[in-house]
């Protein structure tokens, strides 16, 4: 199948927008565009081109779509999320049962829901039932007072419902919940910067909020454990970890496992190293604690989850691939593009930038290709930018440009996986922010559950007419992504504005039409999803 699409060269200097305005430029992504193209497989003409007002030179291409065969398929689950262990410390945990979160968190599904991130390693797990009266934080007397008899009430009314619990917050509960986590947020980015953690508390009552809200929304959960307890002889300690085990057993609780997260930075975080056949030993350790439960004998197990592949982490990989390669179901990593103390709006249109992940899949794919070829690789904890992302900056449309190439990249590299961080807490760099309103991320991320499929087709893109330097244009500045169209998520063309609606439903999807004939054209600095005979195109242009 072959779609001819136009893309001017530059534009015009009188309406020129600096990209600080990209957000009404990519709220094109909010719309599919429907194509009816009669056009023949075998017809090579250029259909005829319209020159857009104001637009200068356009560079012509031919994008060949080999439909017959796809490349790969990926996980149904191919676009999952995580919850970062903080949203114990700020509170946030507590208010997972809300109607907004569990409904937006739904629209997403089916996916992986990991539990686990930098504090990880620091978790301990307490059987315990009510521990509303021991819960600490920052705040006046009345914030302390109302805000834990309100959560405590909270509890109450949720015992009494039968399958899914679903709450309704007060606003003035929120608002004080919004307070406590400002402050929190405060301490916590004290923590990561100054890389010295407190221990965390998970308590029974707050595991069965995190499992309900994962099986209400249609997710599956996945718990990291932590892997910094320690014997004597650096073995892993397992004992607050059997804990869990029997308890989330108890409650016939389906979960699969990892252990750890980043064990490259254990040194730096405790001043104690994990090597790679270390930790693939704690990992035949984990196995063998879960063979004996009959709810977890044949869970899944997820690892190591590493750091950027740099040298040391390279060799840590390969230690563990040698020890515990058979052992995980699949091999897991992270990624962070950009600095967040650091980063600026253009930092998210470099396309050198886009290039690093791909470096990154290289390395990883060759380590794991050589001790178990063919094992699956998943992309776990992928993040914009750091410490908590930058406002007005990773939680704009701007994001989207990395979010969208990250998505097409690793499917089309043949990642199994990719979990993005965080699906909600405090900060900037998250699918839903503490409003429980969905950033821009978030709707691209729907659109790309609704639309893409799991078959990843291949795409050749070949030019008709090059104007001065236009393989620059194509191969550095234009990124296209096809695949099969997902028939599990039914499209509606209601017109329906993407908004959130007060009953905590989600609107269907506007798609405008196009006419028969017409060739597309992208502006510079734009994003889009392209449906064509039952094929989906996703395509990122760049300056």
């Amino acid at each position: 199948m072959r779609v001819l699409c136009a893309f001017p060269e530059a534009m015009p200097s009188s309406n020129s927008r600096p990209p600080a305005c990209l957000a009404p430029v990519a709220l094109i992504l909010a719309l599919l565009l429907h194509l009816s193209l009669s056009s023949q497989a075998g017809d090579r003409r250029p259909l005829p081109v319209d020159r857009a007002p104001g637009l200068k030179e356009k560079t012509l291409i031919l994008l060949d779509v080999s439909t017959k065969n796809p490349v790969r398929t990926v996980n149904e689950n191919f676009l999952s999320l995580q919850l970062d262990p903080s949203i114990i410390h700020d509170g946030w945990l507590d208010f997972l049962s809300s109607k907004r979160l569990v409904t937006l968190a739904r629209g997403l599904s089916p996916a992986f829901l990991r539990f686990g991130g930098k504090r990880t390693d620091f978790l301990q797990f307490q059987n315990l039932r009510n521990p509303a009266k021991s819960r600490g934080g920052p705040g006046p007397d009345y914030y302390l007072k109302n805000y834990e008899d309100d959560i405590v009430r909270s509890d109450v009314a949720l015992d009494k419902q039968k399958g899914c619990k679903i709450a309704q917050h007060p606003d003035v509960m929120l608002e004080l919940q919004r307070e406590k986590a400002a402050q929190m947020h405060l301490v916590l980015l004290k923590e990561q910067f100054s890389n010295t953690y407190s221990n965390l508390v998970l308590t029974a009552r707050s595991l069965d909020k995190l499992y309900n809200f994962a099986d209400c929304s249609g997710l599956h959960l996945i718990f990291a454990l932590n892997a910094l307890r320690r014997n004597p002889n650096n073995s892993w300690n397992s004992s607050s970890a059997l804990s869990l085990l029997k308890y989330s057993a108890s409650k016939k609780y389906n979960i699969s496992w990892e252990l750890g997260n980043e064990p490259n930075n254990y040194r730096t975080m405790r001043g104690r190293a994990v090597n790679g056949s270390q930790l693939g030993k704690d990992y035949i350790q984990l196995k063998s604690l879960l063979q004996p439960i009959r709810i977890y004998s044949r869970a899944s197990l997820y690892g190591p989850n590493i750091g950027r592949p740099r040298k040391n982490v390279i060799t840590l990989l390969d230690g563990f691939m040698k020890v515990a390669g058979n052992t995980v179901d699949a091999v897991t990593w992270q990624h962070c593009y950009i600095d967040g103390r650091v980063v600026k709006v253009m930092d998210f249109l470099k396309t050198r930038l886009l290039d690093t992940l791909s470096d990154q899949i290289r390395k990883i794919q060759k380590v794991v290709n050589t001790y178990t070829p063919g094992k699956k690789i998943w992309l776990e904890g992928v993040v914009t930018t750091s410490v908590g992302g930058t406002n007005n900056l990773s939680d704009s449309y701007a994001a989207g440009f990395l979010w969208l190439n990250t998505l097409g990249m690793l499917a089309n590299r043949g990642i199994d996986v990719v979990i993005r961080h965080s699906f909600f807490d405090h900060g900037y760099n998250h699918l839903v922010d503490q409003n429980f309103n969905p950033l821009p991320d978030y709707w691209l991320s729907l659109l790309y559950k609704r639309l893409i499929g799991p078959k990843v087709l291949a795409v050749h893109v070949a030019g008709l007419q090059r104007k001065p330097r236009p393989g620059r244009v194509i191969r550095d500045k234009l990124r296209i992504y096809a695949h099969c169209t997902n028939h599990h998520k039914s499209v509606q063309l209601n017109g329906q504005p993407l908004v959130m609606v007060d009953d905590g439903t989600l609107p269907e999807l506007k798609p405008r039409p196009l006419r028969a004939g017409r060739t597309l054209v992208i502006p510079p600095v734009t994003m889009g999803f392209y449906v064509v005979k039952n094929v989906n195109a996703l395509a990122c242009r760049y300056r």
